[in-house]
Protein backbone atom coordinates (compact mmCIF):
# COMPACT_ATOMS: atom_id res chain seq x y z
CA UNK A 1 0.00 0.00 0.00
CA UNK A 2 1.26 3.69 -0.93
CA UNK A 3 1.60 5.73 2.60
CA UNK A 4 0.74 8.95 3.66
CA UNK A 5 1.20 11.21 6.30
CA UNK A 6 -0.92 14.05 6.89
CA UNK A 7 0.27 16.49 9.00
CA UNK A 8 -1.70 19.68 10.91
CA UNK A 9 -0.63 21.12 14.33
CA UNK A 10 -3.98 21.10 16.15
CA UNK A 11 -4.74 18.05 18.84
CA UNK A 12 -6.72 16.53 15.87
CA UNK A 13 -9.79 15.72 18.22
CA UNK A 14 -12.84 18.58 16.53
CA UNK A 15 -10.69 18.79 13.45
CA UNK A 16 -13.20 17.69 11.08
CA UNK A 17 -11.60 18.60 7.57
CA UNK A 18 -8.41 16.56 8.47
CA UNK A 19 -10.22 13.65 9.17
CA UNK A 20 -12.67 13.92 6.56
CA UNK A 21 -9.40 14.25 4.12
CA UNK A 22 -7.81 11.23 6.07
CA UNK A 23 -11.02 9.16 5.78
CA UNK A 24 -10.89 9.80 1.50
CA UNK A 25 -7.43 8.92 1.32
CA UNK A 26 -7.74 5.56 3.34
CA UNK A 27 -10.96 4.68 1.33
CA UNK A 28 -8.80 5.22 -1.88
CA UNK A 29 -6.26 2.58 -0.88
CA UNK A 30 -3.46 4.69 1.08
CA UNK A 31 -1.89 3.53 4.53
CA UNK A 32 -2.59 7.13 6.33
CA UNK A 33 -1.03 8.02 10.01
CA UNK A 34 -2.20 11.63 10.85
CA UNK A 35 -0.16 13.62 12.92
CA UNK A 36 -0.32 16.64 15.08
CA UNK A 37 -0.28 16.74 18.87
CA UNK A 38 -1.44 16.22 22.07
CA UNK A 39 -2.18 18.99 24.74
CA UNK A 40 -3.17 18.92 28.32
CA UNK A 41 -6.64 19.10 28.14
CA UNK A 42 -6.97 17.51 24.58
CA UNK A 43 -9.63 14.76 24.07
CA UNK A 44 -9.05 11.45 24.01
CA UNK A 45 -9.55 10.45 20.19
CA UNK A 46 -12.39 7.87 19.42
CA UNK A 47 -11.25 5.01 16.98
CA UNK A 48 -10.26 5.90 13.70
CA UNK A 49 -10.26 3.81 10.26
CA UNK A 50 -6.21 5.03 9.94
CA UNK A 51 -3.22 5.78 12.50
CA UNK A 52 -3.13 8.91 14.59
CA UNK A 53 0.41 9.87 16.40
CA UNK A 54 0.12 12.85 18.81
CA UNK A 55 3.33 14.64 19.61
CA UNK A 56 2.77 15.94 23.53
CA UNK A 57 5.43 19.27 23.66
CA UNK A 58 7.22 20.76 26.81
CA UNK A 59 5.60 24.31 25.01
CA UNK A 60 1.86 24.85 24.46
CA UNK A 61 2.02 28.18 23.21
CA UNK A 62 4.19 30.91 21.96
CA UNK A 63 7.30 30.81 20.01
CA UNK A 64 9.05 28.11 21.41
CA UNK A 65 6.10 25.57 21.31
CA UNK A 66 6.27 26.69 17.39
CA UNK A 67 10.14 26.02 16.89
CA UNK A 68 9.75 22.66 19.40
CA UNK A 69 6.02 20.82 16.85
CA UNK A 70 8.84 22.16 13.84
CA UNK A 71 11.67 19.98 14.95
CA UNK A 72 9.19 17.49 15.87
CA UNK A 73 7.63 17.24 12.52
CA UNK A 74 11.13 17.34 10.71
CA UNK A 75 12.45 14.54 12.25
CA UNK A 76 9.39 12.04 12.28
CA UNK A 77 9.13 12.62 8.75
CA UNK A 78 12.39 12.03 7.74
CA UNK A 79 12.28 8.76 9.74
CA UNK A 80 9.13 7.51 8.31
CA UNK A 81 8.34 5.90 4.98
CA UNK A 82 5.73 7.87 2.72
CA UNK A 83 4.93 8.60 -0.75
CA UNK A 84 2.90 11.55 -0.05
CA UNK A 85 3.37 14.07 2.47
CA UNK A 86 0.06 16.22 3.23
CA UNK A 87 0.74 19.51 5.36
CA UNK A 88 -2.27 21.56 6.75
CA UNK A 89 -1.90 25.13 7.19
CA UNK A 90 1.65 27.12 7.10
CA UNK A 91 2.30 25.92 10.28
CA UNK A 92 3.51 22.81 8.89
CA UNK A 93 4.43 23.26 5.41
CA UNK A 94 8.32 23.80 6.53
CA UNK A 95 9.19 20.46 7.59
CA UNK A 96 7.20 18.43 5.26
CA UNK A 97 8.55 20.69 1.69
CA UNK A 98 11.95 20.07 3.12
CA UNK A 99 11.59 16.56 3.94
CA UNK A 100 9.47 15.71 0.35
CA UNK A 101 12.76 17.74 -1.36
CA UNK A 102 15.52 15.58 0.66
CA UNK A 103 13.57 12.10 0.02
CA UNK A 104 11.93 12.86 -3.40
CA UNK A 105 8.25 12.59 -1.77
CA UNK A 106 5.06 13.98 -3.52
CA UNK A 107 3.80 16.70 -1.57
CA UNK A 108 0.18 18.18 -1.03
CA UNK A 109 -0.31 21.50 0.43
CA UNK A 110 -4.04 22.34 2.22
CA UNK A 111 -4.47 25.63 3.32
CA UNK A 112 -7.65 26.26 5.11
CA UNK A 113 -7.40 30.35 5.34
CA UNK A 114 -5.54 32.94 4.45
CA UNK A 115 -2.41 32.28 7.06
CA UNK A 116 -0.85 35.27 7.04
CA UNK A 117 -3.45 37.56 7.66
CA UNK A 118 -5.45 36.03 10.54
CA UNK A 119 -5.56 38.72 13.80
CA UNK A 120 -2.84 37.41 15.82
CA UNK A 121 -0.45 37.67 13.03
CA UNK A 122 -1.88 41.03 12.35
CA UNK A 123 -1.35 41.88 15.47
CA UNK A 124 2.44 41.20 15.43
CA UNK A 125 4.37 42.35 12.52
CA UNK A 126 7.32 40.47 13.31
CA UNK A 127 5.80 37.06 13.62
CA UNK A 128 3.68 38.18 10.13
CA UNK A 129 6.57 39.09 8.00
CA UNK A 130 8.61 35.59 8.91
CA UNK A 131 5.34 33.44 7.61
CA UNK A 132 5.12 35.30 4.82
CA UNK A 133 8.60 34.68 4.08
CA UNK A 134 8.02 31.49 4.13
CA UNK A 135 5.06 31.40 2.68
CA UNK A 136 6.61 33.26 -0.34
CA UNK A 137 9.40 30.93 -0.38
CA UNK A 138 7.42 27.94 -0.91
CA UNK A 139 4.14 28.12 -2.42
CA UNK A 140 5.55 29.00 -5.75
CA UNK A 141 7.25 25.70 -5.76
CA UNK A 142 3.94 23.73 -4.83
CA UNK A 143 2.13 21.81 -7.53
CA UNK A 144 -0.64 20.18 -5.73
CA UNK A 145 -2.85 22.72 -3.84
CA UNK A 146 -6.59 23.28 -2.12
CA UNK A 147 -8.01 25.60 0.08
CA UNK A 148 -11.46 26.09 1.46
CA UNK A 149 -13.23 28.60 -1.12
CA UNK A 150 -13.48 30.63 -4.19
CA UNK A 151 -12.11 33.54 -2.42
CA UNK A 152 -9.09 32.68 -1.20
CA UNK A 153 -8.07 30.36 -4.30
CA UNK A 154 -8.03 33.43 -6.07
CA UNK A 155 -5.87 35.28 -3.84
CA UNK A 156 -3.78 32.91 -3.62
CA UNK A 157 -3.26 31.77 -7.35
CA UNK A 158 -3.04 35.20 -8.53
CA UNK A 159 -0.37 36.13 -5.78
CA UNK A 160 1.73 33.12 -6.91
CA UNK A 161 0.64 31.72 -9.75
CA UNK A 162 -0.48 28.42 -8.77
CA UNK A 163 -3.74 26.66 -9.37
CA UNK A 164 -5.32 26.50 -6.09
CA UNK A 165 -7.93 23.86 -5.92
CA UNK A 166 -11.58 24.62 -3.92
CA UNK A 167 -12.57 21.33 -1.49
CA UNK A 168 -14.56 23.29 1.01
CA UNK A 169 -15.36 21.84 4.26
CA UNK A 170 -18.49 20.32 4.30
CA UNK A 171 -19.96 17.34 6.20
CA UNK A 172 -20.56 13.89 4.72
CA UNK A 173 -24.23 13.81 4.01
CA UNK A 174 -23.97 10.08 5.77
CA UNK A 175 -23.49 11.71 9.11
CA UNK A 176 -26.93 12.78 8.88
CA UNK A 177 -27.56 8.96 9.45
CA UNK A 178 -25.30 9.11 12.51
CA UNK A 179 -26.06 10.94 14.76
CA UNK A 180 -27.72 9.88 17.78
CA UNK A 181 -30.76 11.77 18.57
CA UNK A 182 -31.50 13.59 21.78
CA UNK A 183 -34.28 15.57 22.98
CA UNK A 184 -34.02 18.68 25.07
CA UNK A 185 -35.27 16.85 27.74
CA UNK A 186 -32.13 14.58 27.93
CA UNK A 187 -29.36 17.27 27.03
CA UNK A 188 -31.06 19.51 30.09
CA UNK A 189 -32.26 22.25 27.79
CA UNK A 190 -35.80 23.61 28.36
CA UNK A 191 -38.78 22.68 26.10
CA UNK A 192 -40.60 25.74 26.16
CA UNK A 193 -37.99 28.19 24.35
CA UNK A 194 -36.25 28.41 21.02
CA UNK A 195 -32.68 27.25 20.78
CA UNK A 196 -29.89 29.25 19.23
CA UNK A 197 -26.57 27.80 18.76
CA UNK A 198 -22.78 29.54 18.25
CA UNK A 199 -20.51 26.97 17.71
CA UNK A 200 -16.89 26.73 16.46
CA UNK A 201 -13.64 25.49 17.81
CA UNK A 202 -12.21 29.16 17.22
CA UNK A 203 -14.39 31.59 19.25
CA UNK A 204 -12.22 34.44 18.88
CA UNK A 205 -11.95 38.10 18.90
CA UNK A 206 -13.94 40.17 16.18
CA UNK A 207 -15.90 36.26 15.61
CA UNK A 208 -19.13 38.38 16.75
CA UNK A 209 -19.82 36.30 20.09
CA UNK A 210 -19.51 39.14 22.65
CA UNK A 211 -22.38 41.05 20.61
CA UNK A 212 -24.23 37.34 20.40
CA UNK A 213 -24.12 37.70 23.89
CA UNK A 214 -25.18 41.34 24.90
CA UNK A 215 -28.33 41.03 22.27
CA UNK A 216 -29.81 38.23 24.67
CA UNK A 217 -30.81 40.65 26.71
CA UNK A 218 -33.37 41.95 24.04
CA UNK A 219 -34.27 38.28 22.77
CA UNK A 220 -37.58 37.13 23.86
CA UNK A 221 -38.33 33.20 24.87
CA UNK A 222 -34.94 32.11 23.26
CA UNK A 223 -31.38 30.82 25.20
CA UNK A 224 -28.20 31.02 23.68
CA UNK A 225 -26.22 27.82 23.55
CA UNK A 226 -22.30 28.53 23.33
CA UNK A 227 -20.42 25.33 22.12
CA UNK A 228 -16.38 25.43 21.65
CA UNK A 229 -13.53 27.09 22.70
CA UNK A 230 -11.64 30.19 22.03
CA UNK A 231 -9.79 33.04 23.05
CA UNK A 232 -12.79 35.01 24.29
CA UNK A 233 -14.83 32.56 25.92
CA UNK A 234 -13.60 33.87 30.07
CA UNK A 235 -14.63 37.30 28.79
CA UNK A 236 -18.27 35.62 27.72
CA UNK A 237 -18.95 34.33 30.69
CA UNK A 238 -18.04 37.38 32.78
CA UNK A 239 -20.55 38.99 30.66
CA UNK A 240 -23.37 36.63 31.15
CA UNK A 241 -22.32 37.13 34.80
CA UNK A 242 -22.62 41.52 34.22
CA UNK A 243 -25.75 41.17 32.23
CA UNK A 244 -27.38 38.74 34.62
CA UNK A 245 -27.76 35.89 31.94
CA UNK A 246 -27.28 32.89 33.51
CA UNK A 247 -31.14 31.31 31.62
CA UNK A 248 -30.23 32.88 28.08
CA UNK A 249 -27.05 31.57 27.75
CA UNK A 250 -25.60 28.36 27.81
CA UNK A 251 -21.84 27.41 27.97
CA UNK A 252 -21.67 23.73 26.80
CA UNK A 253 -17.42 23.82 25.85
CA UNK A 254 -15.29 21.84 24.04
CA UNK A 255 -16.88 18.33 22.61
CA UNK A 256 -16.79 15.87 20.51
CA UNK A 257 -18.32 16.33 17.08
CA UNK A 258 -20.75 13.61 17.28
CA UNK A 259 -22.06 15.21 21.24
CA UNK A 260 -21.45 18.96 19.31
CA UNK A 261 -24.22 18.17 16.48
CA UNK A 262 -27.05 16.24 19.08
CA UNK A 263 -26.98 19.67 20.42
CA UNK A 264 -27.15 21.43 16.95
CA UNK A 265 -29.74 19.28 15.89
CA UNK A 266 -32.11 20.78 18.42
CA UNK A 267 -31.50 24.37 17.33
CA UNK A 268 -33.72 26.71 15.62
CA UNK A 269 -31.48 28.74 14.33
CA UNK A 270 -27.37 28.96 13.66
CA UNK A 271 -24.94 31.84 14.31
CA UNK A 272 -21.83 33.02 12.16
CA UNK A 273 -20.94 36.39 12.87
CA UNK A 274 -17.19 37.00 11.61
CA UNK A 275 -16.25 40.44 11.59
CA UNK A 276 -14.78 42.34 8.27
CA UNK A 277 -11.94 43.27 10.26
CA UNK A 278 -9.45 41.36 8.21
CA UNK A 279 -8.84 39.88 4.68
CA UNK A 280 -8.75 36.54 6.63
CA UNK A 281 -12.69 36.74 8.30
CA UNK A 282 -14.02 38.65 4.91
CA UNK A 283 -13.45 36.06 2.95
CA UNK A 284 -14.09 32.95 5.44
CA UNK A 285 -16.62 30.29 4.55
CA UNK A 286 -16.71 28.63 8.12
CA UNK A 287 -17.07 24.84 9.26
CA UNK A 288 -20.63 25.64 11.64
CA UNK A 289 -22.57 27.75 8.37
CA UNK A 290 -22.06 23.76 6.68
CA UNK A 291 -22.80 22.28 9.76
CA UNK A 292 -26.16 24.06 10.91
CA UNK A 293 -27.06 23.48 6.97
CA UNK A 294 -26.80 19.12 7.57
CA UNK A 295 -28.75 19.69 10.68
CA UNK A 296 -31.72 21.51 9.08
CA UNK A 297 -31.31 24.67 11.01
CA UNK A 298 -31.37 28.19 9.20
CA UNK A 299 -28.61 30.59 9.55
CA UNK A 300 -28.12 33.99 10.64
CA UNK A 301 -24.82 35.62 9.49
CA UNK A 302 -22.53 38.53 9.19
CA UNK A 303 -22.81 39.72 5.54
CA UNK A 304 -19.48 38.31 4.46
CA UNK A 305 -19.63 37.30 1.03
CA UNK A 306 -19.17 33.48 0.82
CA UNK A 307 -21.32 32.87 3.63
CA UNK A 308 -24.03 35.53 1.74
CA UNK A 309 -23.35 33.78 -1.46
CA UNK A 310 -24.59 29.93 0.11
CA UNK A 311 -27.10 31.52 2.19
CA UNK A 312 -28.82 33.66 -1.01
CA UNK A 313 -28.27 30.60 -3.41
CA UNK A 314 -30.48 28.43 -1.10
CA UNK A 315 -32.57 30.41 0.82
CA UNK A 316 -31.89 29.03 3.78
CA UNK A 317 -31.55 32.88 6.08
CA UNK A 318 -30.60 35.73 6.48
CA UNK A 319 -27.73 38.37 7.35
CA UNK A 320 -27.69 41.39 9.61
CA UNK A 321 -26.70 44.76 8.59
CA UNK A 322 -24.21 45.82 12.08
CA UNK A 323 -22.82 44.31 14.74
CA UNK A 324 -25.02 46.20 17.15
CA UNK A 325 -26.31 43.93 19.50
CA UNK A 326 -30.06 45.49 19.73
CA UNK A 327 -29.71 45.24 15.75
CA UNK A 328 -28.79 41.37 16.18
CA UNK A 329 -31.84 40.98 18.96
CA UNK A 330 -33.98 42.74 16.44
CA UNK A 331 -33.02 40.23 13.41
CA UNK A 332 -33.54 37.40 15.33
CA UNK A 333 -36.90 37.92 16.91
CA UNK A 334 -37.87 38.97 13.32
CA UNK A 335 -37.11 35.16 12.48
CA UNK A 336 -38.75 33.77 14.87
CA UNK A 337 -41.95 35.62 14.61
CA UNK A 338 -42.22 34.46 11.38
CA UNK A 339 -43.02 30.50 11.49
CA UNK A 340 -43.67 29.91 7.45
CA UNK A 341 -40.46 31.89 6.44
CA UNK A 342 -38.86 29.62 9.53
CA UNK A 343 -39.88 26.41 8.36
CA UNK A 344 -39.24 27.25 4.54
CA UNK A 345 -35.51 28.15 5.46
CA UNK A 346 -35.68 24.60 7.42
CA UNK A 347 -36.59 22.91 4.18
CA UNK A 348 -34.01 24.47 1.91
CA UNK A 349 -31.16 23.19 3.87
CA UNK A 350 -32.18 19.47 3.18
CA UNK A 351 -32.04 20.58 -0.44
CA UNK A 352 -28.49 22.69 0.27
CA UNK A 353 -26.89 19.32 2.48
CA UNK A 354 -28.03 17.49 -1.07
CA UNK A 355 -25.27 19.66 -2.94
CA UNK A 356 -23.15 20.69 -0.17
CA UNK A 357 -21.47 17.50 1.17
CA UNK A 358 -18.25 15.23 0.89
CA UNK A 359 -19.14 12.40 -0.98
CA UNK A 360 -19.23 15.28 -4.42
CA UNK A 361 -16.52 17.91 -2.71
CA UNK A 362 -14.01 14.73 -2.24
CA UNK A 363 -13.74 14.00 -6.25
CA UNK A 364 -11.02 16.96 -6.45
CA UNK A 365 -9.54 15.14 -3.33
CA UNK A 366 -9.45 11.77 -5.96
CA UNK A 367 -8.53 13.33 -8.67
CA UNK A 368 -5.01 14.68 -7.35
CA UNK A 369 -4.54 11.80 -5.06
CA UNK A 370 -5.25 8.78 -7.68
CA UNK A 371 -2.30 9.91 -9.97
CA UNK A 372 0.13 8.89 -6.49
CA UNK A 373 -1.58 5.50 -6.65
Amino acid sequence: MKRAIVSVINDLSTDQRVHKVCTTLHNLGYDVTLVGRRQRKSLPLAQRDYKTKRFFLLFEKGPLFYLEFQKRLFWYLMFHKADVLVANDLDTLFPNYWVSKLKGINIVYDSHELFCEVPELQANPFKRKLWKRIERWIFPKLKNVFTVNKSIAKIYSEEYNVDVKVVRNVPLLSNQKNVEHKTKEELGLPIDKKIIVLQGAGINIDRGAEEAVQAMQYVNNAILLIIGSGDVMEVLKQMVVDFKLNDKVIFIGKVPFEKLMQYTYLADLGLTLDKDTNINYRYSLPNKLFDYIHAGVPVLSSDLVEIKNIIKEYEIGDTIDSHKPQHIADKIDSIFNNETKLQLWKKNTKIASEKLNWELEEQQLIAVYKQFL
